[in-house]
């Protein structure tokens, strides 16, 4: 009985650290990554060296859970990458995934042999362990606390941090390979990483590609496709690891895949996801917690203090400038970078591959990478927002807090969605009565009542709001329900509803607000807009008319834009009209058809 009596108290914890999981959802966005360090701490409180004395020393199944949570992790963060933004920072991310890893482990070997006396192999391969950024951490926290970066600045960060995972895994596994049966020649690893490369490539878009044919065109029954979505991600790194191909560059190209198709239930794969990835980084960061000994900790702390403040202030900085010193990155943006170096449950997944196979110091190079991990979070993941302001790579936020939208997929099409919000009183869709023309309102839900548009007339402040438009455009009629602050009083130089950068174009601005503009101006930049419009050299408090948009100059650097505020155009008020003038506009009316009857127009 005591045996079952030992299971039924397991199944408890279990479940009430489940639910501890889902709670602490509430507060993530407050408090981002730090939080998920409290669930590493009590893994280590709960574990044999800790007050809870509980033995768990088995690391094959921490790396199977770790191996697991960061396939679904990097799954997830392809699946929110837009194709656009991949290819537009492609290379400088690449450089930073490969070139970058290799670069901070390098720097960082020196520090650690010397630190921690060891070999220059040990020492690298502890700079190898610590080298990549994690990206669950990054993913995170550039979403959390309504930071908002300038799209290239954040699409370098999720690419890099998703993609330098599988090159940090190849050098750790090679290093250790060294460490145990001796070094292999350099064509030998060239070759190795080749293959690996193009098969994970090749497995992934082809793997992403099956999926969405099965999402499409097979009858899934309601609510298996969001489970079969985060199955077949598994199936695909598990598929890729076993021929020896790269797993996790394979599933993070399978979800950029799935994010960038039409398919059926988009919206509740991604939610079930976010979910999915929440808890399983709280199970990974339990059961890595649980193999930290406190005591023994203490006898590497101050040695790993000092890798983690060199890899955050010298190897992590010298690493990203040199790599994006070709790339067209400004001297703010490059430090930001460097500064969101945020390590994570990476590192201490990838210190988990010695301690699997026995290597001599393993757990060494385990507790130097927790205290790492440790060190990044706390300094770098609380400090994330004030730096991005403080370093002016943070665009400006009317409401930190984005409109709650409900995205419902009606069956037999992928074109159109149900998009619902509902308004709130300072939103810009109540202050201008203004949306895109391919959003068509569809309903209307006021005091438990669904009404069509036409039955509700006019939407008011606390309606529910439901429109029809594509899925892939649903998020861009956030901005038209917000909740913006009221301006105290009319002041034209005041910032108007929304903010873009200058480098954004005319043709992404029409598309969102349905501007006509000529084809061969869409890839115009609004701040040469303002240069051919003016005729002269910009100055703050400019604007300029472009439909019914005002654009208003609000940054300006050198006679040019960098910052735009955009106000959307006021109702024109109704003048009353008399019987007077009702008449006139009834004999000016009457003597048009005439004369286009007649063909007069034609003659003159």
């Amino acid at each position: 009985m005591d045996s079952l009596d030992t299971v039924s108290i397991a199944i408890l914890l279990g479940s009430v650290l489940v639910l501890a999981g889902i709670m602490s959802s509430l507060v993530a966005l407050r408090f981002g990554a730090p939080l998920l360090l409290v669930f590493l701490i009590v893994g280590m409180l709960a574990g044999e060296g800790g007050p809870g004395g509980l033995k768990f020393d088995d690391v094959r199944t921490t790396y199977i859970v770790g191996s697991i949570a960061l396939a679904l992790i990097l799954f997830d963060g392809g699946l929110r990458t837009k194709l656009q933004t991949f290819r537009s920072v492609l290379a400088p991310a690449s450089v930073l995934a490969t070139f970058g890893v290799l670069l901070t482990a390098a720097i960082t070997a020196p520090v650690a042999v010397f630190l921690l006396n060891i070999g220059w192999i040990e020492g690298l391969l502890v700079g190898a362990v610590v080298a990549s950024t994690d990206a669950a951490a990054v993913f995170f926290l550039i979403h959390a606390g309504g930071l908002r970066l300038r799209p290239r600045l954040g699409a370098t960060l999720e690419v890099e941090s998703g993609g330098n995972d599988p090159f940090a895994i190849f050098m750790t596994i090679v290093l250790v390979e060294v460490l145990l049966v001796g070094a292999p020649s350099w064509s030998s690893l060239l070759v190795a990483l080749a293959v690996k490369t193009l098969l994970g490539t090749l497995i992934g878009i082809a793997g992403g590609g099956l999926v969405v044919w099965v999402l499409n065109r097979l009858g899934l029954a309601q609510g298996l496709h969001a489970p079969f979505v985060a199955v077949s991600a598994l199936v695909i790194f598990a598929f890729s690891e076993s021929v020896h191909a790269s797993g996790f560059l394979a599933v993070y190209l399978a979800g950029l895949v799935v994010g960038n198709r039409p398919t059926r239930a988009h919206n509740s794969v991604v939610v079930f996801l976010d979910a999915v990835t929440w808890l399983a980084q709280i199970a990974m960061f339990v059961l890595l917690g649980l193999l930290v000994w406190p005591g023994r900790l203490l006898s590497s702390l101050l040695p790993a203090l000092v890798v983690a403040a060199a890899l955050m202030v010298i190897a992590r900085p010298v690493s990203v400038f040199l790599c994006l010193w070709p790339f067209r990155f400004s001297l703010r943006e490059k430090a930001f970078i460097s500064w969101v170096g945020l390590r994570g449950a990476v590192g201490i997944f990838l210190a988990s591959v010695p301690l699997l196979v026995g290597l001599p110091k393993a757990h060494l190079y385990f507790d130097v990478a927790f205290v790492v991990v440790l060190v990044s979070l706390l300094v770098q993941g609380w400090t994330i927002s004030p730096a991005a302001r403080w370093l002016g790579v943070a665009l400006p936020r009317t409401d930190p807090r984005p409109p709650r939208r409900i995205e419902l997929d009606l069956p037999g099409q992928l074109e159109q969605e149900l998009v619902g919000y509902a308004v709130p009183a300072n939103s810009p869709y109540l202050r201008r009565r203004l949306i895109p023309s391919w959003a068509k309102p569809t309903l209307v839900v006021r005091d438990q009542r669904i009404l069509t548009p036409e039955e509700a007339k006019d939407v008011r402040e606390g309606d529910h709001f439901y429109l029809l438009a594509p899925p892939e455009r649903a998020q861009a009629l956030d901005r038209f329900f917000v909740n913006m602050p009221p301006s105290a009083a009319p002041d034209p130089h005041l910032l108007g509803d929304f903010f873009v950068q200058g480098d954004a174009t005319l043709g992404a601005l029409a598309e969102i607000y349905d501007l006509q503009i000529a084809p061969d101006h869409a890839g115009i930049s609004l701040a040469d807009h303002f240069a051919g419009e003016l005729g002269r050299a910009a100055k703050a408090g400019d604007i300029v008319q472009l439909g019914p948009i005002a654009l208003l100059a609000h940054k300006v650097a050198k006679g040019r834009v960098t910052m735009i505020g955009l106000r959307l155009a006021e109702p024109e008020p109704e003048t009353p009209k008399t019987p007077q003038m009702r008449a006139l506009a009834l004999l000016r009316r009457a003597k048009k058809i005439i004369r286009k009857a007649f063909g007069l127009d034609r003659a003159a």
